[in-house]
């Protein structure tokens, strides 16, 4: 019998819960930083040092932290089931935890890529991308995210995983961010769907989710259990 799949949208509050912080606090900040001036390719024409500083910081704060628990058990149910995770997040924590199936919507934290040609990525072992660091067609590296403004290029690949799903949670993400909150529209109708979320969304979903009002690692308890139940 061919294992289920679990199909994971992870957000900005599973990251949350090992010390980074939200994409955008309700002041429309961004660590204190307007979002517009560090991410957006008009923030990035008008002060490249800025941007780069910025993202330096990100990554030293990421590399800083560690997996929590509700990274520690998306990790675990690997062992039970086919598990996909579909994460806004820019960091690596799902990966450091042990997830073996992670697809980055919004960039990686840890790459770099061309800021001519978005097809050169490169992996850093470091955790700054410098003023005059060059790709092989000779422009400048910059941080390998997606910006407001430019295209979701894994959209497509996400809708197709999210198709498969026998099971679906989000998880840590509150859906108000386009395209990927879109993405639960592509559940099959069969799946059985779950939200994690101490603060859930009162009219965004439909009433075939499960609501576990809960933190990220404290849902994740209840849900790992649950999941158990429904494959016995």
């Amino acid at each position: 019998m061919p294992q289920k799949k679990l199909i994971v949208l992870s957000g900005a509050g599973v990251s949350a819960e090992s010390g980074i912080s939200t994409f955008r606090d309700s002041n429309g900040l961004w660590e204190n930083h307007d979002v517009m001036e560090v991410a957006t390719p008009e923030g990035w024409r008008k002060n490249r040092r800025l941007v780069l500083d910025f993202y330096n910081q990100r990554r030293k704060q990421a590399l800083e932290c560690q997996p929590n628990d509700a990274h520690k058990l998306l990790a675990d149910l690997e062992r039970y089931m086919e598990v996909q995770i579909i994460t806004q997040n820019v960091d690596d924590l799902h990966e450091r935890a042990g997830s073996s199936r992670v697809l980055h919507l919004h960039g990686e934290l840890r790459k770099a890529q061309s800021s001519l040609d978005p097809k050169l990525i490169y992996n850093l072992d470091h955790w700054e991308i410098r003023e005059g660091d060059k790709c092989a067609k000779g422009s400048q590296l910059r941080p390998f995210i997606v910006w407001f403004g430019e295209q979701v290029p894994m959209m497509v690949p996400a809708m197709e995983l999210v198709q498969q799903a026998d099971f679906l949670l989000v998880l840590g993400t509150s859906l108000q961010v386009y395209p990927a909150a879109g993405l639960i529209d592509f559940a099959p109708k069969a799946s059985k769907k779950f939200l994690i979320d101490p603060n859930p969304p009162s009219n965004s979903l439909s009433k075939d989710f499960q609501i576990i009002p809960k933190s990220a690692t404290e849902g994740m308890q209840i849900f790992s259990q649950l999941l158990l139940k429904e494959l016995i």
